[in-house]
């Protein structure tokens, strides 16, 4: 069975259980999946249960897809997200996004825990991702394209979208916070970066450092779909603070900023 199928045996057994057509689609990062708790009339499926979904194994991250409306939008939400250093492939990390947009979904909100960079940036700030630098060491488009998802060589002048930036910038502003953007850089982890490490991404203009979210946002450039991004800023990295670095300390943080995320995602996404 290739990938196509796969995608396709994923879509129907979801269909079969929720015939919903989602417009909005939304990867909720560590400790972030809370918003799930504001979606009205919902489907919820466990990862573990959808053909060829791979389970999560990190803290904050419940591993459910919820089909439901946000503010009367049709929305599905991906409750955590696959990651390249469990050990999975590229082409698992975006398989759950690709069968998204096989069910409908058209535009794609993702939201990742990261730590800041520039100074500018404090712990508990959202930043809106106006670009990305790939340092993974791969790439999710790597191996035989196939036609009916996107094309062989794809451009990545404008991943994120800058309408839906604009968007963004005008419910953080309507709700009283401030409106960062910013350069997200992604790493393979799971280490934390050593403080050489980010002096280097200083240097290279990067305002946010985090393990996720580029692949999502390449293979959804794949697919056609308009994307947004936010970082939630849960640390400052190594080096710029005397506090050692922990996950833990990333999913406490994380829920103190839980609020603010939601409602901006409850404002935002009727607008996107």
């Amino acid at each position: 069975m290739n990938e196509y199928e796969r995608i396709q045996e994923a879509a129907a057994f979801i269909r079969e259980r929720c015939q919903m057509v989602p417009e909005m689609g939304v990867i909720l990062g560590s400790g972030l999946g809370d918003l799930a708790l504001e979606v009205s009339a919902k489907t919820v499926l466990d990862y573990v249960a959808i053909p060829h979904f791979k389970k999560v194994s990190v803290a904050g991250h419940p591993g459910r897809l919820i089909l439901g409306k946000i503010n009367g939008i049709d929305a599905a939400l991906l409750q955590g997200r696959q990651h390249y250093y469990e050990g999975y492939e590229f082409s698992d990390v975006v398989f759950p996004l690709r069968v998204l947009a096989r069910l409908g979904v058209k535009k794609l909100l993702l939201t990742n825990a990261a730590g800041a960079i520039n100074p500018t940036l404090q712990t508990g700030n959202l930043m809106i991702i106006r670009d990305h630098i790939n340092l993974m060491g791969g790439n999710p488009l790597r191996g035989e394209n196939d036609e009916r998802l996107g094309p062989r060589f794809l451009d990545l002048s404008a991943v994120y979208d800058p309408i839906f930036q604009d968007v963004l910038v005008s419910a953080l502003t309507q709700i009283g916070l401030a409106a960062h953007k910013g350069v997200y850089a992604a790493v393979s982890g799971p280490v934390y970066e050593t403080p050489a490490e980010v002096r280097m991404l200083a240097g290279l203009g990067v305002d946010a450092v985090g393990m996720s979210t580029v692949p999502e946002a390449i293979g959804a450039r794949h697919l056609g779909l308009r994307v947004a991004g936010i970082s939630c800023i849960t640390n400052m990295a190594a080096g710029l603070s005397a506090q050692p670095l922990s996950h833990r300390d990333v999913i406490m943080t994380a829920e103190q900023i839980k609020p603010d995320l939601i409602r901006l995602l409850n404002l935002a996404i009727s607008r996107l």
